[in-house]
């Protein structure tokens, strides 16, 4: 498989296992030395893997969607490479709070030991709403059976 597909799925792991909250499959997807920027989107600049997780752990987020299209990824080496996809996300919070999120992820990548890992990334919004007191609909509550997903919550 080329490298340009294999940084795709590596992006499309990023996603299933954030919103499934799989923290282990998660940190895989990330170099050790990962530096994640999202003081664009409101958050912080956070150094290394395991903070990074940490740092997105305690955000206290019940459900989440987050979705990436429309990749530019340019290979800048044999093992490094760039790249620029759209999000959207949405995400609902223990206070019943709830954000909708148009951006870009920009990113760099690195190959270590034959597999590509998020280097750096950069989340930068193009739109972001808010939305404070709603309860939250949740995928496997009673009453939500119309509602499924790979890792519904229960």
């Amino acid at each position: 498989m080329d490298d340009i597909e294999e940084i795709r799925k590596l992006k499309a792991r990023y996603f299933r296992a954030l919103d499934a909250q799989d923290w282990d499959l998660y940190a895989s997807v990330f170099a050790p030395d990962v530096v994640v920027d999202t003081t664009r989107g409101g958050g912080e600049k956070i150094e290394g893997r395991e903070p990074f997780v940490n740092y997105v752990r305690q955000l206290g987020i019940v459900q989440s969607v987050h979705q990436g299209h429309m990749p530019e990824i340019e290979l800048t080496g044999e093992t490094t490479a760039t790249g620029i996809w759209a999000l959207e996300d949405y995400n609902i919070y223990t206070d019943g709070s709830q954000t909708h999120g148009w951006g870009h992820y920009l990113e760099t990548y690195q190959k270590i030991d034959g597999r590509w890992h998020i280097k750096t990334s950069s989340l930068s919004y193009l739109r972001f709403e808010r939305s404070i007191g709603l309860p939250p609909i949740i995928a496997g509550a009673e009453g939500t059976e119309h509602l499924s997903g790979i890792n519904p919550a229960a």
